[in-house]
């Protein structure tokens, strides 16, 4: 009698710094068959942490989401894989589904997992938050890579199969405060600056691409129907933006918008 053994899944976490979440993400995937924790050398106890769970730890020098994400997928073991961050929280249901999908024969190769993200104390319906698709997060093991963008990066599919939809979310708390929001904005806008500072930008392109990603997230994602949370969500996308652009026009202009290192010499006016 031949006994069929059932597919295996690996989960990777690519974290940093990330004490007081990341305990919460690993406990939602132990189900998994295979738990992976990227770290980037966290000073603050992450990956002790992620250790005593029974996750395997894999560290790895930040050089940007989409190395680090490539470097997960060469870490996991299993041939397929279940990408969830630090900040996400996998649910009973969706886990039920992560298995149903790589046990049928017949599933597709990747597929896109819907999220609901939680802000602000609520469940953030609108504003480009729901049901906020990132990459397919899970897949084959040879069907996907990712590209070396440092920031909000792309994929690559290596199969000619269309990517299939879970059903069932996720869990995301993307900001545990304000703090965070502001300190992700800064980080992002300055990783984000390195993909565009090779264009020809102004001040005045900075303003008015920083006022359309607030409308765009305001009105025409309708966060206006998140309350003020909305209002947060749409006012920081138009901070980030605009210091996205403003860094990239500091890194073109190189030392011409540095402080001088001695002031010049001047005359002073006498009495």
């Amino acid at each position: 009698m031949v006994t069929l053994s059932m597919p295996l899944v690996s989960v990777y976490i690519i974290a940093f710094n990330e004490a007081e979440k990341v305990r919460a993400t690993i406990e939602s995937v132990q189900w998994a068959d295979e738990i992976i924790v990227v770290d980037s050398w966290s000073t603050d106890g992450t990956a002790e942490i992620a250790t005593s769970l029974g996750a395997r730890v894999v560290q790895v020098k930040f050089n940007g989401f989409g190395d680090l994400r490539n470097h997960a997928i060469t870490a996991c073991s299993h041939p397929w894989i279940f990408s969830v961050d630090a900040d996400e929280r996998c649910t009973p249901e969706a886990a039920a589904e992560v298995r149903s999908i790589i046990n049928n024969p017949q599933s597709l190769d990747a597929y896109w997992t819907p999220r609901r993200n939680f802000f602000m104390g609520q469940w953030i319906r609108h504003s480009g938050w729901y049901p906020n698709y990132r990459q397919p997060q899970l897949f084959r093991k040879d069907c996907m890579r990712y590209d070396l963008k440092p920031v909000h990066e792309g994929y690559q599919l290596l199969t000619d199969k269309p990517i299939g939809r879970m059903q069932n979310a996720i869990w995301q708390f993307p900001f545990k405060n304000m703090a965070e929001v502001m300190h992700k904005a800064n980080r992002y806008s300055t990783l984000g600056a390195e993909k565009i500072k090779h264009k020809k930008i102004s001040m005045w392109t900075a303003l008015l691409h920083a006022k359309w990603a607030f409308w765009k997230h305001y009105l025409f994602k309708l966060g206006f129907l998140d309350g003020w949370p909305g209002f947060v969500i749409a006012l920081g996308n138009f901070e980030g933006t605009f210091y996205r652009y403003a860094k990239a026009i500091e890194m073109q202009k190189g030392q011409d918008w540095k402080a001088p290192a001695a002031l010049p010499s001047q005359q002073l006016d006498q009495p």
